[in-house]
């Protein structure tokens, strides 16, 4: 996917996006400390002349519900690319809190809710990269991996419905854990630390050029 000189990306997500990002919009110095930071570096560092200007509407503890409400960020920032990851939470809160089912999001209304949003942004001319939630745990058969897969199998399936670009973080985790335990990429199997999170970067970097 191309990214044309002196634009701007927004990126938008939950924790993992979210990062201790600066309010109420995350740029420069205030993109936090996770893997859009990290991109915003590599880029830099790769293309110095190009100009891409990265923001950072991430917001830690969002599901796909909470992105919705707040959809606007993404639409007013003007930017001509729009980098969506979410539904870690949308999954995680059906295994952590049983006891408050309304917090996790169904898969049908995940599907629903991200094929409009992905919708609006092509009616809004804006280029879009639609990334995987993912769980760092190599057991493809543990309950909450099997649900992540699944709710990624939507993400990929939207993506390719649209047209629009898709990146498999659980893919990227998945090659990682070949070779490392999964506690020396989270604590949580959800949170990453800097290896993590720099594996995002640069996958992103490969996905996305001048």
């Amino acid at each position: 996917m191309q990214i044309a000189p002196k634009s701007r990306i927004v990126f938008i997500g939950d924790s993992i996006t979210d990062c201790g990002r600066s309010r109420p919009i995350g740029e420069a110095a205030g993109l936090g400390n996770g893997y859009v930071a990290l991109f915003d570096a590599c880029w830099r560092v790769r293309y110095p002349v190009h100009g891409l200007r990265v923001l950072n509407f991430g917001v830690s503890g969002d599901t796909i519900r909470d992105v919705s409400k707040r959809w606007g960020d993404a639409i007013d920032s003007q930017a001509e690319t729009v980098a969506l990851m979410i539904g870690i939470n949308d999954v995680w809160r059906q295994f952590d809190r049983p006891d408050r089912p309304e917090l996790g999001v169904p898969l049908d209304e995940y599907t629903q809710t991200l094929d409009r949003l992905t919708r609006d942004l092509g009616v809004r001319k804006r280029a879009t990269v639609l990334l995987t939630p993912f769980f760092i745990e190599p057991n493809r058969s543990e309950p909450m991996r099997a649900m992540m897969d699944r709710y990624g199998d939507v993400v990929k399936g939207i993506a390719g419905h649209y047209g629009v670009a898709c990146l498999d973080t659980q893919q990227v985790f998945d090659r990682l854990l070949v070779s490392m335990h999964p506690y020396e990429l989270a604590d949580d199997r959800v949170h990453p630390r800097t290896t993590g999170h720099m594996a995002l970067a640069l996958a992103l970097l490969d996905a996305l050029h001048p």
